[in-house]
């Protein structure tokens, strides 16, 4: 079974950094992808950034310039590095991951930017 465990969450003043983490427990997959949605409240949850196992990255207009995806595929882990943060960026951050006929989730960690 595929488990997504993130870390990095915390509470942030605004033009702050924080970095994100996921890696997959046990067996390594070899994701196809992975990624990181975000959820604030009252708000569907919408993709922040995602990343192929050839490195190639996508964000959202939102974040462009200001956050940066990357991963190990030798250990099916990805991280967002999140520079400038907003009070805006304020959300539940979730790790997703694909591979051939399959998506994941991950349990979501807060991220909090507030003076």
């Amino acid at each position: 079974q595929v488990q997504l465990v993130e870390s990095g969450g915390g509470l942030v003043q605004p033009g702050g950094s924080l970095r994100l983490s996921c890696a997959a427990s046990g067996t390594i997959f070899n994701f196809n992808a992975m990624g990181w949605y975000r959820q604030a409240p009252g708000s569907q949850r919408e993709l922040v950034a995602s990343i192929t196992s050839g490195s190639n990255a996508a964000y959202s207009d939102s974040v462009k310039g200001r956050f940066t995806i990357s991963r190990d595929n030798g250990k099916d882990a990805v991280f967002l590095q999140m520079n400038s943060l907003k009070p805006e960026d304020t959300a539940v951050y979730y790790c997703r991951a694909w591979r051939t006929g399959s998506a994941y989730w991950g349990q979501g960690t807060q991220v909090t930017v507030s003076s």
